[in-house]
């Protein structure tokens, strides 16, 4: 289902000399860290099953109306996400994707796009585009504090165990044996305990890094505001 959160930065939380309020703390104040998806209706039809619903934080007037669109040729299955904003956002959104699980057995991630290692809007420069191949665990950074960390950029399709990826456009690829939440609550590595669900996130876009914690905050050409976007996976099984 769409997802929009991630465990704040070093940067998104800023640092206590730095005037202002920061993108962490806005994006709490709003509710981002704990969106409810409301289903308003489903519909069947000869070649597609289309879920509409409505993803916003709760007590606030604004949202995301989202719909799902499932095809399917027999072989393969095609998601076609459109996101449509409504009411006034007034801060920017910390990702733009989908998110399920997979079993714990998809340990071998192969991709064609951004690496080897992690890439954000504006960290990605160093990243080459290549075939690039990992396990879920070489795909983490470990940060002193653990933090979002460990996105591959630019990925056109990527292969989790056997399950394949194709992305329209390009997306950002996220593996990991943790929840966004699990990574958020988190105050040392050894906190985080691997499960039995490999989480993945497939992002049509991220809110940029930037150097909160020390200086400017992500610039104006990297942040994520929320608007109309359409985005379409294509997955099917690897024989």
């Amino acid at each position: 289902r769409l997802d929009v959160w991630r465990a704040t930065t070093d940067n998104d939380d800023g640092a206590e000399w730095l005037t202002g309020i920061s993108s962490a703390e806005l994006w709490r104040k709003y509710g981002l860290h704990r969106m409810r998806h409301r289903l308003d209706g489903v519909e069947i039809d000869d070649d597609a099953l289309t879920v509409r619903t409505r993803v916003a934080p709760a007590a606030w007037e604004f949202g995301l109306a989202t719909v799902y669109r499932w095809t399917s040729d027999g072989n393969r299955l095609k998601l076609t996400v459109s996101v449509s904003p409504e009411g006034e956002w007034t801060v920017p959104l910390p990702r733009l994707g989908v998110r399920f699980g997979l079993d714990a057995s998809a340990d071998r991630v192969r991709w064609y796009g951004g690496g080897p290692g992690e890439g954000y809007p504006d960290t990605k420069a160093a990243s080459q585009l290549g075939r690039w191949e990992s396990t879920v665990d070489g795909l983490q950074t470990p940060y002193l504090r653990p933090q979002e960390n460990g996105a591959r950029a630019d990925v056109r399709w990527a292969e989790l165990g056997g399950l394949r990826i194709e992305g329209d456009p390009e997306f950002f690829l996220t593996a990991r044996r943790w929840t966004t939440e699990q990574l958020d609550a988190a105050t040392h590595l050894t906190d985080l305990t691997p499960g039995e669900t490999v989480w993945v996130n497939l992002d049509h876009a991220v809110h940029g890094i930037g150097t909160g914690s020390c200086g400017p905050g992500v610039l104006p050409q990297y942040q994520l505001h929320a608007r109309p976007a359409e985005f379409s996976f294509v997955f099917s099984e690897i024989s």
